[in-house]
């Protein structure tokens, strides 16, 4: 029994003097806790709306009052054209508007009936369907309460335009998201496996004292998975537009000149990820756990980045995925041009060249 004691003893020091162990022991429980309790909710709050009020009479103030008072919206005044609510849409800057008529409150004491135009971005169709169901129950609510003791009740008819996606597909939304997914844990997992494996089996001491510079080693590693995923890429486009209907209605050369710049990111970070783990084994870890959760969670495929508590939604502009999806929404699904993703681009071009220099820096002082 002593001899026991004296080994579960010794187990504890071991664990205690491991600060991997004692991270994914007591601290991922606490991250996954915080993540799964702040920013996975399927509930839209603070959705940025514009209102453009033609009529701004008495029944339309109203209603844009009640429309402020919910935590649903985050609302913006003004008097914008047909062309320039679309050009918030282009950019990004709106998920939804609701527009007010000339004479709305005329019509609906007079006629007593009148109508609201709702737009909505349905490139995301659930986000799309959330935003109009909320704006559609407080106009209702309004109503309900002008037809109390009425007898010939007052009509509000709310007309929706989905923008985009007008059949609500499902692929329009997850299309994006998968190719982000699949990209990033494809490029990272076998770039970081593939390069840890030259080190288990020792050989990658060989391949540095070679004629060959260190960083043609690296290149020569990362390249077949930039042709393999390439290949992926295709599959997954010919895939959309032949078997789910979903056309790419953007450049087809600009969407690839961007997926291929998240592949070359996503290899850096894998080669990063490689030469600062010993084994196959955390290496992989690292490349499940660590990019598969932060492109589920904060790229906005699955869960509304607006929602989350602001430290996320800054943690968020890290992850090259979000930047990534949002690209392939706008070229793939919108129709836009560089033009509208030019500082999405940047921004993951920075990552990629910030990723790129560390993974030298420290791949100089581990051959030190």
């Amino acid at each position: 029994m002593k001899q026991f004691l004296t080994f579960v003893r010794k187990e504890f020091y071991h664990v205690l003097r491991d600060r991997k162990t004692l991270f994914i022991l007591f601290g991922m429980p606490i991250v996954q806790i915080t993540l799964f309790g702040f920013a996975l909710t399927n509930e839209l709050k603070n959705s940025k709306i514009v209102v453009v009020d033609n009529a701004k009479d008495a029944a339309s103030q109203a209603i844009i009052t009640k429309l402020e008072a919910s935590r649903y919206f985050e609302i913006e005044k003004a008097p914008l054209s047909p062309k320039e609510i679309l050009e918030q849409f282009r950019g990004g800057k709106i998920k939804a508007a609701v527009v007010f008529p000339d004479h709305f409150n005329n019509d609906l004491m007079h006629a007593h009936k009148a109508q609201v135009q709702i737009i909505a971005d349905a490139s995301d169709p659930n986000t799309a369907t959330t935003i109009t169901n909320y704006a559609t129950s407080i106009i209702q609510d309004y109503q309900r309460g002008l037809n109390t003791n009425q007898a010939m009740p007052y009509q509000i008819k709310p007309e929706t335009r989905m923008l985009y996606n007008p059949q609500m597909k499902g692929a329009h939304n997850f299309v994006p998201g998968v190719m982000a997914m699949v990209l990033m844990l494809i490029c990272v997992m076998m770039t970081a496996i593939a390069i840890v494996k030259e080190k288990e089996l020792g050989t990658m001491e060989i391949l540095l004292v070679s004629p060959f510079r260190p960083i043609m080693v690296i290149l020569s590693k990362a390249v077949p998975y930039f042709i393999l995923s390439l290949v992926n890429l295709t599959t997954i486009l010919v895939l959309s537009v032949y078997a789910m209907d979903l056309p790419i209605k953007g450049s087809l050369l600009l969407l690839v000149a961007e997926s291929a710049l998240f592949i070359i990111c996503c290899l850096t970070l894998g080669i990063l990820i490689s030469i600062n783990t010993a084994s196959q084994q955390v290496a992989m870890l690292v490349s499940l756990v660590g990019m598969l959760m932060p492109t589920m969670i904060f790229s906005g495929f699955m869960f509304p980045i607006e929602n989350m508590p602001e430290v996320l939604q800054v943690f968020s502009n890290v992850v090259p995925s979000k930047w990534y999806y949002s690209i392939v929404k706008s070229v793939m699904i919108k129709g836009l041009g560089f033009g509208a993703v030019w500082k999405e681009t940047a921004i993951l071009a920075g990552i990629t060249l910030f990723l790129l220099v560390v993974s030298l820096k420290k791949f100089k002082v581990r051959l030190e």
